[in-house]
């Protein structure tokens, strides 16, 4: 009887292991998923989007939303810059797929009317930039803008242009840091 004592001590050992190795992994995957379909955590870096955003703010991205849903106006969103790999950029939704934008006297105009509500961008823009002419967003195209209009690389600049939908990453959803502003992301 006690040689089978041994054995099963030497695998009981084994097998404890192995049933750690087999946790971890499930863990590494599960988090894997996560990041790349459900969430990802990010930092806002720059002040285009105050006050709604600071620098420094720590924010988990919506990643699954855009899959059942459509964006939406006045969504905020972060998409790569696409000429600076690992570089993404937090902007606002401004205008939709099938609309017509305009930055005409420092104010947005969407189908040649001003956009009513647009309590996020709160100084009149300097610049029009692209926007200066009439853009027409194709059926899956968005226009975007910084919350701070005239400290922000957005959709106005042809380096960042016209999205679309493919591009958005995903929906900022949870501000996680600094600790006294913790809470959901108000988009509307």
């Amino acid at each position: 009887m006690s040689r089978h004592s041994k054995r099963s001590r030497g695998g009981g050992a084994f097998g404890a292991l192995f049933g750690w190795i087999v946790y971890i992994l499930i863990i590494v995957g599960l988090t894997y998923l996560i990041i790349t379909f459900v969430g990802q955590r990010t930092r806002v870096s720059g002040s285009s989007m105050e006050t709604t955003l600071s620098h420094g703010d720590n924010l988990i991205v919506d990643k699954i939303s855009y899959r059942f849903q459509d964006p939406k106006r006045y969504d905020i969103i972060v998409f790569p810059y696409k000429h600076e790999e690992n570089t993404y950029y937090i902007k606002r939704i401004i205008a939709l797929p099938g609309e017509t934008v305009q930055v005409i006297d420092g104010y947005t105009y969407i189908n040649g009317e001003v956009l009513e509500g647009d309590v996020y961008g709160t100084e009149v823009m300097e610049s029009s930039g692209i926007a200066g002419e009439p853009v027409t967003l194709g059926e899956d195209e968005y226009f975007v803008l910084g919350d701070n209009r005239n400290h922000s690389l957005d959709s106005r600049d042809p380096s960042v242009g016209v999205l679309h939908r493919d591009d958005l990453m995903g929906k900022a959803w949870v501000r996680i840091y600094p600790f006294e502003d913790i809470g959901v992301i108000r988009h509307e």
